[in-house]
């Protein structure tokens, strides 16, 4: 059927669009950016040399210097999303007496995500300087497998606390530091790192709950219609009982931008879902993306130039745990020197 097809190919647009961006927003060799790199170089080789510049130019230009471009893109996509959500679906429920405090809560979790979108973009990460690098270094222990002793950063000339890393996007040392996200544009580090999870937290929440809003809509006028015990003629004029397929169809032709939002929603709920498991995950642990990543080579035996770890790699172990609870306080409420000293 062509209209599956079509929803189809955009199915697959949109999942590669958003892993595209997802693998390039993180700053390491992670699986998924060892496949793109390697699908890159395959696709270079068929085009041609200034398109190839003119690409790596751009490229060059979102990931790896600090722009607004995504947050631009993270709000137009945002206010699409609840632009549809309230000229159609919202008066559609209310026609179909939908609970209106449900209707309700999608704004809700939206005024609760900007704020706390707007807290990781403009808050310090933990920013290492020469006024707080002393304080920075009294705060974690060095590991020595990960985090080694009087180890300095080239850019910075800065005596690197355990836990810091420097961020080459911001051209600056930061502690505790996880990533650099390009959809806030700042790094993720020490002292925004609660406000960033509870950000994935809303922002998954609000995907997950127009789905759901959007998804009962579907069901609840297709079960008042009374379509699921009709009929329909096929291409060949023979009668058939309404199937699953013929009301998809049905829903796709008669809404189309609802189901294409609903897509779209649904493959970003998936990604979502699984990127704030493995981000509850490093809390729990008291991780950083940073260190599982470093700490998976070191139990791999691997060896990265600029950032050295000794010849026992597999004697990794996480020195910073202390319990799933105290981890989690720990994001809420980092560690200060002074704490630190107590």
């Amino acid at each position: 059927m062509d209209f599956l097809v079509l929803f189809l190919i955009y199915l697959v647009c949109v999942l590669t669009g958003v892993l595209l961006l997802c693998a390039y927003s993180k700053k390491n060799h992670s699986l998924a950016g060892e496949i793109l790199t390697d699908g890159s170089q395959v696709f270079s080789r068929f085009m041609p040399g200034w398109l190839q510049r003119a690409t790596q130019r751009v490229f060059h230009r979102l990931f790896h210097t600090r722009n607004c471009t995504f947050i631009i893109l993270h709000l137009v996509l945002e206010g699409a999303v609840y632009s549809e959500y309230t000229w159609e679906i919202f008066n559609y429920c209310q026609e179909l007496e939908f609970s209106v405090y449900h209707l309700l809560l999608p704004y809700l979790l939206l005024m609760i995500n900007l704020f706390f979108f707007i807290l990781s973009c403009t808050t310090n990460p933990g920013i290492i300087t020469k006024s707080n690098g002393t304080s920075f270094l009294q705060i974690y222990e060095y590991d020595e497998v990960i985090f080694l002793k009087n180890m300095k950063c080239p850019t910075c000339n800065l005596r690197k606390p355990a836990r810091s890393k420097h961020c080459n996007v911001c051209n600056r040392c930061v502690h505790r530091f996880d990533h650099h996200c390009i959809w806030v544009n700042n790094c993720i580090g020490a002292l925004n790192a609660r406000y960033f999870l509870i950000y994935l937290l809303t922002l998954t929440a609000m995907a997950a709950d127009i789905a759901i809003i959007t998804t009962a809509f579907l069901i609840h006028l297709v079960l008042i219609s009374g379509m699921t015990s009709g009929t329909y003629f096929d291409d060949y004029g023979q009668e058939q009982p309404v199937d699953i397929a013929f009301l998809i169809q049905y829903l796709f032709l008669t809404f189309p931008r609802i189901i294409f939002m609903l897509g779209f929603i649904i493959v970003l709920c998936v990604l979502l879902g699984g990127y704030v498991c493995f981000t509850l995950y490093l809390a729990v642990t008291n991780q950083t993306s940073n260190e599982w990543y470093k700490s998976s080579r070191a139990k791999c035996h691997r060896c990265h130039n600029s950032d050295p770890v000794q010849e026992n790699p597999s004697a990794y172990r996480n020195i910073y745990t202390k319990g799933a609870w105290a981890n989690l306080q720990e994001i809420f409420k980092p560690i200060t020197d002074c704490e630190k000293k107590k």
